[in-house]
This record gives structure tokens, C-alpha cells and sequence, in this order.
């Protein structure tokens, strides 16, 4: 008996010390290292508010004041919210969205200013206001509310706590606008007590963008005003340009009010669906909770280990916000509003849009063909629906609109890029084809002229951006030759070979640069290279030098080789701007010339490898990765667009990049982490292991894949979705005998 309860009693001491050392030790969530305010200061341009990966809705606070800094509809520095709108563009320089403002109210909703075109608005600190993945807080001072919100695929959620007042309720604002954007029609009908439906018709960025929503509130209203235009009206539905409804009832201390919005491109029909299948019940924090479980989910994908707690939330903030854009654009049932300006519905996928092209072919869309492969073919299809319904493919796409912004046919790389790693095999290859071909036989945006003469001409409108053009529609012909090869397609290889080569046409032997060219061949007068004119997009010559992605070889050669070539990519990163030099508001996170901040820089750190210099890489790598990236308010260099300048981290921070967006190989730069490890399909993983990581140690001394020595300064995607062993040796001295031999250097003239 007495053996049996001492027995019992230190069992008993055992389970309960078990359980205190569990309760101590927190369990480490991913999600724990997300900033989502990274990039709401400075030139960042992105949103603090909920979403769910690749969401239909951001739905995220506004100032409700327009202007750059608050592009994505709020700005750090501000002190202001007037509501909470339920779409957002992440890290773009667009001024568009901001559909469906929720504004919570009470007796003390009496401030208003002409910045904010008079609404009424609420004072708030940001030590009463809370970010992570799926979830948004703030409280409103000057109200008593607490206002949260989470999200779903197609629905937002708010929950508002209320202080005691007869008075309080919400305003849906319609006419709601900022910077580019503006209501073209309105609707809002009081269906129940509860529940108000509506639309949204806009024009902006995007000039034909309809949304519609359903409206549930958890709390009966007492009374309801509607207004068109600024006048009552004393029905239950009405429609107008600007249209709002005021909602009104009493409130307890600390009430809690659930308002959930089913968001649809479609029809009212479809925004209830939302609602129905999506959110159905009325427990907030189980949203929550679902919202950041997705996310967790997909942070998962890729596990870092690293005792630089900067490092680490640097990193898994850019990987978050790699998953802000593209967005769902389609219903529960499949039904979309297409760029045609018709009502489509999808078979067998989900309709994305929000393609921001010119920045994300370069690295975002290739990190989802490592992280998200089936959603790559759901990306893949919309695309092929834009070509579809157009004739083209998307060039800069949202809310089933073209926006034309930018430069290029840029979802040739995408689709070329997805469809030679396999990831396309149960598509129609001669459909892709011809959607590839389509925007390269246009007549616009100097297509014309650039298929007559071999370069797109000065022309001195604006945007003409003649450079720009040739090189960027000079890489995706070459795409589009590699995939014509693939489909015996002789002639047409051989045709888009030689335009791939009309990059050629604009280099300049005695400036030593890529310089603009007149229609009757002659190089413009007055050329210097480092001034900002419309003969680059958002650049000058010395950035726009490096862009022949699929010919470095070829470029070196044009320079005057491997010597010249290295002294030129010196003086990239040394050739400082003067004080009294104009640099434009997108040139930023400037390195000498190189700027971080804007998307045609991204891939020249990478270009030493072509020259045997891995170490240079090496160098240029690490300090952009310390000094242009930091998980605080102001920690992006420039505007984020779109998960683009993260996914640069991503990869970087890994150890490669693909320079070639469309080639399936990744150039070797310099690794971060002690360890990593890419979950993939059936069970698979790649590991990446650095010996002797630290901050001193950015120089690689050796290189093993999957236990042998790796004696090229680049790795294929075969070999990293295969699973497998990249193994690097750390140095603070760099390895100068390291892939110096031309037959480890990257391919760079591959037909």
C-alpha cells in the first residue's frame, strides 16, 4: 500500500512538473515573426490590415486622406482613421480600391476636416493598435471603440467593441474615394434589420471595377437613413453615384458587434454565397484563429533557423507579404467579372487577378513555382481567360480589368517560366503558345515600329520609355523562342531569336551604353546616362544597361569583355549620385547607381557569377540584404509591388536567384540561415545548411549538393523540387579560386 502511493505521489510530481515546463516553453508560431506594418512608412506603400493568402479582401484601415504616402490607404505616420475599407493594393504606386468603407460611430463621431472630405473621423496611437497575419486592431480614441477585423477568402469580418451610448452604429460609404479612384454607380437596399446589400461600380486605375457585398450585423438596427448624393432619402434601396446608409442603434458598455461582408466581381447573388459558405457563424475569434492557421500554413512551407532575430522576422515578414497579391477575383461558384466587361465563370479553377507583371515575372512568380505549384496553374488560367476574352494577355491587370501600366508582355516569362518546369503538362500547349505570341504581334505600345525597325523610336510622348521597351520586349521574345523550339515550331524560333537580339540596336559603342535611337537610326544628341528621362521607365541608362537577361554573355562580349564588363558592374555600385543630381521619387535604396527601390536593378548583383567573381556577388548581395530590408514601419526601400521586392529577399536570403526569370535555374548569391528547409509535394524537402553562418561570415568557401562538391555557381529547379542537400561552407574571407573557370559560370546565351 505504502510502495503504491509513493509510487502515485511522484508520478503525480512528475505529470505536474511535465505540465509547468510545457505551459513555460511558448509555442513558436511563424506567424509570431510577421510585421504586416513592414513598408507603411517611407516609400513601402503597403497595408497593416487582414487578408488570407491571395484573398479576394484586404480589408485594412484608411486615413481617408489621399496623397503618395498613402497609396494603400494608410500611412506610420499618421494619426487618423475614418474607416475601414475592404479592398487594398500592396506596395504599388497606383492610388485604387478602397471599396466598401465601414465606419464605426457614436455620439462622438463629431470631427471632421476637408482632408478626409468631411467625414467623420477618430484619433488613434499605435500603442493601442495590433498587426499579424489574418488579424488587424486599433482603438479609436475619440469614439471608445475597439474595432478588429480578420478575413476570410471572400468576406471580411469586424467586431467592434462599444462604449455605453444611445447613439451608435455605422456608416457604409459608397462614395468613399481616394487618390484615382471614384464611383461611377452606386447601390445600397435595406433588406432586413440586419443585413444590407449593395454595389460598387468605380472607375480609376482600373476603369470598369465592380464589387459587389452583403452585409450582416449581429446587432438589429433601430433606425436607418439612406442618402444619394448628399440627400436623405426616405426609401429602402436607391442608387446613385454616391450613395451611403447610416445605421443607428443603443449600445451597452463593452458591447460587442459582429458585421460580417460577403465581397463578389459578380452579382449580389454572389456576395451572399460568400457569406453562406464562408461565414456562417458568428464567433469572431474563430475566424481569427482560422485566418492565422492559413497563414501558418503557408509560412511553413519554408523553415529557417537562425539566432538573428532581425534576420528571421525580416524574413517571414517578406514572406508574408510575397502572398498579398495576385488575388482571387472569382465566386464561390466560379463566376467572375472578365476584362471583356462580361460575366465569365471558370471550369476547374479559381480566377486570379492583380497581376502586376513588369515587377513580379522577375521573382515572385518563379518563388511560386517552388512554394504554390497548383496555384501557379490557377494563375496560369487566368491569364489564358484575359487572352481569351481580349486577345491578349494581361500586361498589369485588376479587378478583371487592363491597366496597361508598365512595360513589356510579361506574362510570356510566367507562362514560358511554368510551362518548361512542368507544372503545365495538362494544358493546351498550342493555346499557350499563341497567347504568348499574341501582345508580340500587336500594333501597340511601339510594338509596331519595334517589329519594323528592330527597337522601339523615340517619340518624346510621355512614357515613351523607347529603351525600356526594346530590352524588355527583346527578353520575352526570347521566351516565346524557347517555347516555339519546344513545339517544333522552326520559323517562328528562328524569328523570335532575331528579335531577342534587338537590344543590339540601342547599344552605343562610344557611350558604352544602351542609348536611345530616332526612327531614321541615328542615336539622339545630349546623352547622358545617368539623368531620368522618358527614354527609361522609372530608370536611367545605367540601370537598364544590365537588362539582357537571356544574352549576358553576349553583353559582355558588346562591352568589350570580361574586364570591361567588371569595371562597368564597379562602377554600378560606386558611381554615387551628387547631391545636387535629381533622382525621381522611384529611384531609391540607391547602392551608386544601383537602385533597390525600383524592379530593373534586381537581378545586376547576380551578374559578377558571369564573370568567375562569385565573391563580388557575394559582397553586393549581403549589403543590400542588410541595408535595404528591416521588419519595422519603414523597412522597404522602395514600393513593395506586389510581393516582388520580397521575394528578392526570399530567394537572396537562400542563397540564389533566378536572373533569367524564365531559364529554371537560380544563380548562387550568399545564404543567411544556419539552416533552411523548402516543404515540398509528396512528402519532399530541400535543405540548405550554412557551416560557420553569421554576420561576418557572408563569403562562400565551398559548395556540396546533395553530398558532392558543386563545381558551378548556379542550381537548377529540377534539382531543388527533386528534395535534396545544398551544403555551404562560410567564410569572412572571400574564396577568390571559387567557380573562376568559364565552365562554371551560368549559361547566358542559350538558344
Amino acid at each position: 500500500m505504502n510502495k503504491q502511493l509513493i509510487f502515485t505521489t511522484c508520478l503525480l510530481c512528475l505529470l505536474t512538473l511535465g505540465c509547468q515546463q510545457a505551459a513555460k516553453k511558448k509555442v513558436d508560431r511563424l506567424t509570431d515573426y510577421v510585421n504586416p506594418f513592414m513598408g507603411t512608412d517611407g516609400p513601402g506603400n503597403t497595408y497593416p490590415g487582414a487578408t488570407v493568402p491571395f484573398g479576394m479582401v484586404q480589408l485594412s484601415p484608411d486615413h481617408g486622406i489621399p496623397g503618395w504616402d498613402r497609396i494603400a490607404g494608410y500611412f506610420y505616420p499618421d494619426t487618423i482613421i475614418t474607416g475601414f475599407s475592404h479592398m487594398h493594393l500592396t506596395g504599388t504606386g497606383a492610388g485604387d480600391l478602397y471599396d466598401i468603407l465601414l465606419s464605426p460611430i457614436n455620439s462622438k463621431a463629431t470631427k471632421t476636416i476637408k482632408e478626409n472630405g468631411n467625414c467623420p473621423y477618430s484619433t488613434f496611437t499605435h500603442d493601442q493598435e495590433k498587426a499579424e497575419p489574418g488579424y488587424y486592431q486599433v482603438y479609436l480614441q475619440d469614439y471608445g471603440i475597439n474595432a478588429e477585423l480578420t478575413t476570410t477568402r471572400r468576406t471580411g469580418i469586424h467586431q467592434y467593441t462599444f462604449p455605453k451610448d444611445d447613439n451608435s452604429g455605422f456608416i457604409i460609404d459608397l462614395g468613399y474615394s481616394l487618390n484615382w479612384d471614384a464611383p461611377t454607380d452606386t447601390y445600397l437596399k435595406i433588406v432586413d434589420n440586419t443585413t444590407i446589400e449593395g454595389y460598387r461600380f468605380s472607375t480609376g486605375w482600373a476603369k470598369d471595377q465592380r464589387v459587389y457585398f452583403t452585409a450582416k450585423f449581429s446587432k438589429p438596427f433601430v433606425s436607418t437613413q439612406l442618402y444619394k448624393n448628399g440627400d436623405k432619402v426616405d426609401v429602402n434601396a436607391t442608387k446613385g453615384k454616391n450613395t451611403k446608409v447610416i445605421i443607428r442603434f443603443a449600445t451597452k458598455d463593452d458591447e460587442k458587434i459582429l458585421v460580417k461582408f460577403g465581397l463578389s466581381t459578380a452579382s449580389n447573388g454572389g456576395s451572399l454565397a460568400s457569406l453562406k459558405k464562408e461565414a456562417s457563424h458568428n464567433d469572431f475569434e474563430k475566424y481569427r484563429i482560422d485566418a492565422s492557421n492559413n497563414w501558418e500554413n503557408e509560412l511553413s512551407k519554408i523553415k529557417i533557423e537562425s539566432s538573428n532575430e532581425t534576420w528571421k522576422k525580416t524574413f517571414y515578414t517578406t514572406l508574408y507579404q510575397s502572398m498579398l497579391a495576385p488575388t482571387l477575383l472569382s465566386d464561390t461558384d466560379h463566376r467572375y467579372k472578365g476584362a471583356d466587361g462580361e460575366y465569365h465563370q471558370t471550369t476547374g479553377y479559381d480566377k486570379y487577378d492583380t497581376f502586376s507583371l513588369w515587377d513580379t515575372f522577375r521573382a515572385a512568380h518563379p518563388l511560386y513555382t517552388v512554394m504554390h505549384p497548383e496555384r501557379v496553374k490557377d494563375f496560369v488560367s487566368s491569364m489564358i481567360s484575359h487572352y481569351n476574352q481580349t486577345g491578349l494577355t494581361p500586361v498589369w491587370s485588376m479587378q478583371g480589368n487592363e491597366t496597361n501600366m508598365m512595360i513589356g508582355y510579361h506574362a510570356v516569362p510566367v507562362i514560358v517560366d511554368a510551362y518548361f518546369k512542368g507544372l503545365l503538362n495538362e494544358f493546351d500547349a498550342e493555346l499557350l503558345y499563341e497567347a504568348c505570341k499574341s501582345n508580340a504581334m500587336d500594333d501597340a505600345h511601339g510594338i509596331k515600329e519595334y517589329r519594323e525597325l528592330g527597337y522601339v523610336p523615340v517619340s518624346y510622348d510621355h512614357e515613351n520609355w523607347s529603351v525600356s521597351k526594346t530590352v524588355e520586349y527583346a527578353y520575352d521574345d526570347w521566351c516565346i523562342a524557347q517555347l516555339a523550339k519546344d513545339l517544333n515550331k522552326t520559323n517562328d524560333y528562328n524569328y523570335f531569336m532575331k528579335r531577342a537580339n534587338n537590344w543590339r540596336n540601342h547599344y552605343d559603342t562610344e557611350s558604352s551604353f544602351l542609348r536611345p535611337k530616332l526612327a531614321n537610326g541615328a542615336f539622339i544628341e545630349d546623352f547622358t546616362a545617368k539623368d531620368y528621362t522618358d527614354h527609361f521607365c522609372e530608370s536611367n541608362a545605367w540601370h537598364y544597361f544590365w537588362f539582357v537577361p537571356h544574352n549576358i554573355k553576349g553583353l559582355i562580349d558588346a562591352t568589350g569583355g570580361y574586364n570591361r564588363f567588371e569595371e562597368k558592374l564597379d562602377s554600378m555600385f560606386t558611381y554615387h549620385p551628387k547631391e545636387d543630381d535629381k533622382l525621381p521619387i522611384f529611384s531609391t535604396g540607391m547602392i551608386g547607381q544601383y537602385a533597390h527601390g525600383n524592379e530593373p536593378s534586381h537581378h545586376v548583383a547576380y551578374l559578377y557569377n558571369y564573370l568567375g567573381k562569385p565573391w563580388k556577388t557575394q559582397e553586393r548581395v549581403r549589403q543590400i540584404m542588410e541595408t535595404q530590408y528591416k521588419p519595422i514601419p519603414y523597412g522597404h526601400c522602395g514600393n513593395e509591388d506586389c510581393g516582388q521586392m520580397s521575394s528578392w529577399y526570399i530567394f537572396s536570403s537562400l542563397g540564389f536567384y533566378p536572373v533569367n526569370a524564365a531559364e529554371g535555374l537560380y544563380v548562387i548569391g550568399t545564404p543567411l540561415w544556419e539552416s533552411a528547409s523548402i516543404e515540398l509535394k509528396d512528402g519532399k524537402s530541400f535543405k540548405i545548411t550554412c557551416k560557420h553562418a553569421s554576420t561576418e561570415n557572408l563569403y562562400i568557401n565551398s559548395v556540396k549538393l546533395n553530398g558532392k562538391a558543386l563545381d558551378r555557381s548556379f542550381i537548377y529547379h529540377d534539382e531543388i523540387m527533386k528534395g535534396g542537400h545544398l551544403e555551404f561552407e562560410m567564410s569572412a574571407k572571400p574564396n577568390k579560386e571559387l567557380w573562376t573557370e568559364q565552365s562554371s559560370y551560368p549559361p547566358s546565351d542559350k538558344n
